[in-house]
């Protein structure tokens, strides 16, 4: 037998083999000894397994030649007569995740394809017994969906179960994405090699044969089909064994862009960029936005193989991303696949019903879905409907179906805790903000006593109005005030990575500490989901934060997202937030003032009302001027003689991003967000002061200043970056910034560099791979068919840059929490790369030290279930004596390395200077 074994850990760095050019092997982070390896004689085709090490099952495989397919002992019952798909209206699809961050934008698109969303597992979720269960003893799917992924088909971690899959169930269609196209090809014999050049986020002209899996499809150079393409291997098409047919290739001599007339651009009803629907569009969208350039093939890259179908089996591979949302024909080529499922099953001839043991509504992957698959395995078997849940009133087999009983994901839900009903009272003060002299003047006068002390301001601080509407500020005072201060445990102790430790402290001064198992975002989902309203008490407001949670949240709570263990500790909390329960608002359109209050219910309180009220009175009757001539606070000149010191040098930063660009050629990543933090000591500066300087030098919509005093903490955030927020009515929206230009010296050279950024194919690539990937986190959590892309890479101007921004909204499932929506999504695809949990463990070995608050979020989550949260960047994040300004930038496949050092560098140029010059001004106050 003619074995040739892969050994991988889960992050594995490609190596070429140097005689034949083909990929073999991954060099081994960890390394196992050979009595570890266990055979079993039954599996004729060279499988392995090897004892499970950390987070990932981990496997040895052969490589696949052919003709050995017929090897296989694993003898299967007959395929169970099916009742044909048409008839039932649906098809049902088994989508295997290969841990990427597209897999849910495939989700998204088969979930209104075919009628019923898909079923998500991981690849290293069930063992090949399991998946054979559910395929062929249930019959619970009539096809399978490989998704794309990080690394290689040859490094076992990397693949899980789906070589097993494209081997044994050759009597299934089996549709393979990227990852999975190269898979299709590896197990049946052919090379996967180096592509000659990485191709991450760019386009190409597709020409195809004609075969079914293209109809209703135009192909070749003059054509309006372009793909998104995201990847770094290819399979040889030399290589390819007979039993692989090529069925499309790209355009070598394609040189035609998204700018092109007539271009064909997805859309959805109403217009907004969207996978589906094709109409033609000028050279710009409706947005004003120009469309990202298209991949100019080399001459190298000639015909490079872009799909494949295997001659006897109903199996399809994709080298090309469909889901894309800049990939013309995508819906097309998922349509086409559930006909040939349908085309397929038809012919089977049905004498009896199919058994169906999965609910018409089954949806996403949530958390612990295999092990509750599991569970209604044994409890199917011991014929009763119990469930081990008992958190979960509702039985698993609590539905049915024709008679069968049927395992509803969508009706699992967290136990609700007792609920605490909060009352509303609020005051609105019209055209009042610009007669006290505006937001800073209000702040000032209700808040900035004490050198602003446990308060917040929500600031919306750019001139542009168009870009933020709102303000919002607070302190410690009303007798729901409470701050909560979170430290995640020391990992490096080996307990469980959610740990940590939870301080309290209420308006008395009185504190608690609880020591959290569950982790923070779970305190907070239940501290916010014991909290009930009364929706009248804020319906005639124009925003949605009447009041709640306010603060920040810090980039190591990813490992209560499902990201891996952190490997640096923070200095500084992980989380801190205030319950605000008195709030003043600032509207800046109509310049009207709010004052809000909540209260328990039977206990109102109308002392803050009342004495704000005065306070805008007082101060409206005072000079306008009160607080915009005072004069910035003396500062020890020997605290300035200083300038902010990066962690690396500009030599080893350089190091890491070739570092990242050979991850990348490798397949390991298709971006890679790589930061670095800027530090100086500040001694006894005033942080509000230093806000205050900031705001003025850089405003920005999504800025803020947070003061924690018992932690020693302060954030003077100029953020022009929306995280995520999620309005009353349901939907979600982000705003990822990919993309960045210095402002020029003059109009001239300013409007230059700014188009400069708009036809940037480099920045077009990070912009596009980023809202891809926000369109899987938001497709985790939101309604099938309802994500949708209204702006695409539009450029936004700000006082020393130009940024590329894109707007990604969906409307949220109604039984998902807004703390679930947060998890599913942070940290914020933009400060990580793609795919999301390779970058983040990639990220983690290349940094030197914990990111800190950089790179989290601030912002607020409302008592009525909403929320909006900014990206923690050019903020001066002030903890003891030291501030520290993180920065960095998405590394590519086109990255130049003393360019992504020059952009680190620029990134902090706004906030570096704002404290040099606060820390330098002499004046007196």
């Amino acid at each position: 037998m003619n074995m040739n074994f892969s050994f991988c850990s889960t992050s594995s760095e490609l190596s070429l083999y140097p005689s034949e050019n083909v990929l073999r092997f991954s060099v081994a982070r960890r390394l196992f000894s050979p009595e570890l390896i266990k055979f079993d004689e039954k599996w004729k085709n060279g499988f392995i397994s090897l004892p499970h090490r950390g987070t990932r099952k981990v496997l040895a495989t052969s490589r696949f030649v052919p003709g050995r397919l017929e090897d296989s002992s694993i003898v299967k019952k007959s395929l169970l007569i099916r009742e044909p798909v048409e008839r039932i209206g649906v098809v049902r699809t088994l989508l295997i995740d290969n841990y990427d961050s597209y897999t849910f934008n495939i989700y998204q698109a088969l979930s209104t394809i075919n009628g019923v969303p898909p079923v998500v597992i991981r690849n290293d979720e069930w063992t090949w017994e399991e998946a054979y269960h559910y395929l062929y003893e249930d019959v619970a799917f009539d096809n399978i969906v490989i998704s794309p992924g990080p690394g290689s088909p040859m490094c076992p971690a990397d693949i899980g179960i789906c070589l097993r899959l494209l081997l044994e169930c050759r009597d299934i269609p089996i549709l393979g994405v990227c990852l999975g196209h190269q898979a299709l090809g590896y197990v049946h014999g052919a090379h996967v090699v180096h592509a000659p050049e990485p191709v991450h986020g760019r386009l190409s002209g597709i020409e195809h044969d004609g075969n079914i899996l293209f109809s209703d499809i135009p192909s070749g150079r003059n054509s309006d089909f372009k793909v998104v393409r995201y990847h770094s291997l290819i399979i040889d098409k030399e290589s390819l064994p007979k039993e692989l047919v090529p069925i499309a290739w790209t355009i070598y001599d394609d040189t035609g862009s998204f700018s092109e007339k007539n271009l064909c651009v997805p859309v959805n009803n109403t217009g907004s960029p969207l996978n589906g629907s094709v109409i033609p569009v000028s050279e710009k969208l409706e947005n004003g936005s120009h469309w990202p350039s298209s991949h100019v093939d080399r001459k190298q890259d000639r015909h490079i193989l872009m799909g494949i179908m295997h001659s006897s089996f109903p199996h399809y591979g994709l080298q090309f991303h469909p889901e894309s949302i800049a990939t013309t024909y995508g819906s097309q080529l998922f349509k086409n696949f559930k006909d040939i499922t349908v085309d397929y099953w038809s012919r089977c001839k049905s004498t009896s019903l199919r058994r169906r043991n999965i609910n018409d509504t089954a949806n996403m992957q949530v958390p612990g879905a295999t092990q509750l698959l599991k569970e209604l395995s044994r409890t199917r078997f011991r014929g009763n409907g119990s469930s081990y849940y008992g958190n979960t009133k509702k039985s698993l087999f609590s539905a049915k179906r024709n008679g069968v009983d049927v395992f509803d994901l969508a009706n699992l839900s967290y136990p609700k805790p007792h609920e605490k009903l909060l009352r509303l009272k609020w005051k609105k003060h019209e055209r009042l903000a610009h007669k006290v002299g505006g937001a800073k003047n209000v702040f000032m006068e209700l808040f900035g006593k004490n050198k602003g002390n446990d308060t917040f301001w929500l600031d919306t601080s750019s001139t542009d109005k168009a870009r933020g509407r709102f303000s919002f500020m607070g302190g410690k005072g009303g007798s729901l005030w409470k701050q909560l201060t979170f430290s995640l445990s020391d990992q490096s102790e080996g307990i469980s990575k959610h740990e940590g430790h939870l301080l309290i402290e209420d308006s008395q001064s009185s504190t608690e500490k609880r020591f959290l198992e569950e982790g923070f975002l779970d305190f907070l989902r239940k501290e916010l989901s014991s909290i009930s309203y009364d929706e009248k008490d804020f319906a005639g407001l124009p925003f949605d934060f009447c009041g709640g949670y306010v603060g920040c949240i810090g980039y190591d709570i990813k490992v209560e997202c499902g990201m891996p263990i952190n490997r640096h500790k923070s200095k500084a909390p992980d989380a801190c937030f205030f319950f605000a329960d008195n709030v003043v608002a600032i509207d800046h359109q109509l310049d009207d003032v709010y004052v809000l209050s909540l209260y328990k219910e039977g206990t109102a309180e109308t002392s803050f009302l009342n004495d704000t009220e005065e306070k805008l009175i007082s101060l409206m009757g005072s000079s306008t001027r009160k607080f915009e001539d005072q004069t910035l606070p003396v500062i020890d000149s020997s605290q300035c003689k200083t300038s902010f010191v990066p962690d690396k040098s500009r030599e080893q930063y350089i190091n890491d991003v070739q570092s990242c660009m050979k991850y990348i050629k490798d397949g390991e990543s298709y971006e890679l967000c790589l930061t670095t933090q800027n530090r100086r000591k500040i001694g006894n500066a005033d942080p509000l002061g230093l806000y205050l300087h900031l705001r003025e030098r850089n405003p920005a919509p999504y800025a803020a200043f947070l003061n924690f005093s018992n932690a020693n903490l302060s954030l003077c955030s100029s953020s022009p970056e929306r995280f995520l927020k999620l309005d009353r009515n349901g939907m979600l929206e982000a705003k990822p910034i990919k993309g960045t230009i210095a402002r020029g010296s003059t109009p001239e050279e300013d409007e230059l560099l700014k188009l400069q950024l708009k036809l940037s194919e480099k920045n077009q690539a990070e912009n596009l791979m980023i809202v891809d990937l926000l369109r899987n986190d938001l497709g985790r959590v939101c309604e099938p068919g309802s994500v949708h892309v209204p702006n695409l890479m539009d450029v936004e101007s700000y006082t020393t840059v130009h940024t590329m921004v894109s707007t990604i909204r969906g409307l949220k499932k109604p039984d998902i929490s807004p703390v679930e929506c947060v998890r599913a999504a942070f940290p914020g695809g933009s400060m990580t790369g793609a795919p999301k949990l390779r970058s983040v463990e990639i990220l983690d070995s290349l940094e030197n030290c914990s990111r800190g608050l950089y790179s989290g979020s601030i912002g607020y989550f409302s008592y009525n279930g909403t929320f909006d949260l900014n990206i923690v960047i050019r903020t001066v994040v002030i903890h003891e004596d030291e501030a520290s300004i993180g920065a960095g930038g998405a590394i590519v496949a086109l990255s130049n390395p003393e360019d992504e050092f020059e952009e680190m560098i620029l990134k902090t140029k706004a906030p570096a200077n704002a404290v040099m010059e606060f820390c330098s001004d002499q004046r007196r106050q």
